[in-house]
């Protein structure tokens, strides 16, 4: 059916990843606003995913998003999980669909290769990040079994496009090597509310010791992330600005990883300088929260992106990024922020001295920031490659 669909003909899409809300990181929320304004464009369509949770519906329909969750018994496989039912439920999904958009890394891309041959549906497939596991004999065995399922899905004539977010990423992404050809980048849809004022005052006089900076996180506390570093970074950031006090937000105590325990000993030396919020699924909050402070600092040893960047810089927040492949572009294409040396606490830490020190030399506009990174252009892009190969 490639080429033959009408331009304004509205088409049935299958989203299908493995976690979605509410769990939020930063996969889910993608899918979201990606679905979401698809409705809102008139498509129809339908997210899969695992019913991570038992108490969450089989079925519900939010902002008019069809949510099917896959019966998933308490069976984890490193991040991953058991659906028995996975095959039939996604062989019927496929067959009352147009396309399907799969975001990977995820176990079933091998799965769902052979499901879009019987079904003959065409795949899109949006890579979040190459997966990079510890050291170790199990670790090393799980990354690389994902890997060739991804490549067995990707070679596939069904699979049309693999998608990253960057071209930066996509030329240092060991998943994206072998087949450059197929591979387009695509920002991640980004939205963010305006922040309230009064709020984001009432934050800042809580977190803000004596009058001292206010230093954001926003993330998991995982290895990859590695927190910690940002931690260690205070014993160059006090020689200057003693007062400073770090703000995380997000999950830090995570089931499948022991780095809140790793780490402990760090946080109890700097406990006096440190608030650790929890996960937050509010985005006003989260748009208040990095308004009130004033950098956001991220320390990833890899990332892709991190759209928490992105959505400081539209709230008036500068950005300390790891110079690192993908996670440096938000950084590198508006100016808003330093990158320091990945792995190096005391570069992170005096990038965030420099930021602190001359704030005015990283501020952007909010409209320069949506030009950069134009929601509009992304769904626009989606929506171009499911008419085509629909």
């Amino acid at each position: 059916m490639t080429g033959e669909q009408q331009p304004d003909k509205k088409l049935k899409i299958l989203m299908y990843l493995l976690y979605y809300l509410p769990h939020r990181t930063g996969v889910p929320i993608h899918v979201q606003r990606l679905s979401e304004e698809l409705v809102r464009r008139g498509h129809e369509v339908t997210v899969l995913a695992a019913q991570h949770q038992p108490n969450l519906p089989r079925k519900e329909t939010v902002n008019g998003v069809r949510i099917r969750r896959i019966w998933a018994p308490p069976v984890p496989i490193s991040r991953g999980m058991v659906m028995p039912n996975f095959i039939p439920v996604m062989y019927q999904q496929m067959q009352q669909h147009d396309i399907v958009h799969v975001h990977t890394p995820i176990l079933e891309t091998g799965i769902v290769r052979v499901l879009a041959d019987l079904t003959q549906t065409n795949i899109i497939a949006t890579h979040h990040g190459d997966l990079i596991l510890p050291e170790g004999f199990s670790n090393q065995l799980i990354q690389q079994t994902m890997f060739e399922l991804y490549k067995f899905m990707a070679r596939s004539d069904r699979t049309k496009q693999l998608i990253l977010y960057s071209r930066d990423y996509a030329d240092h992404s060991y998943y994206a090597a072998p087949f450059s050809d197929k591979v387009t980048p695509n920002f991640p849809p980004i939205v963010m509310p305006e922040p309230n004022p009064e709020r984001v005052a009432e934050l800042r006089a809580k977190w803000s010791r004596n009058g001292g900076p206010v230093i954001g996180y926003a993330g998991r506390f995982v290895e990859e992330k590695r927190p910690d570093l940002l931690i260690r970074s205070l014993d160059v950031i006090n020689q200057r600005y003693p007062d400073a006090h770090i703000v995380f937000a997000g999950e830090y105590d995570i089931k499948y990883e022991n780095t809140w325990e790793k780490y402990q000993p760090v946080v109890k030396k700097y406990q006096d300088q440190l608030t650790f919020l929890g996960l937050v699924d509010d985005m006003q909050f989260m748009a208040d929260f990095f308004a009130a402070c004033d950098v956001l600092a991220l320390t990833s040893a890899s990332e892709c992106f991190a759209l928490v960047q992105v959505e400081a810089m539209l709230s008036g927040t500068p950005v300390m990024m790891t110079n690192i492949p993908g996670g440096r572009v938000p950084v590198t294409v508006t100016g808003m922020g330093k990158l320091a040396q990945a792995g190096d606490h005391v570069s992170m830490g005096q990038a965030i001295v420099d930021i602190l020190d001359q704030p005015d030399n990283y501020h952007r506009s909010r409209q320069e920031i949506e030009n950069c990174f134009s929601f509009e252009e992304t769904v626009n892009t989606y929506e171009r490659f499911y008419r085509e190969y629909a």
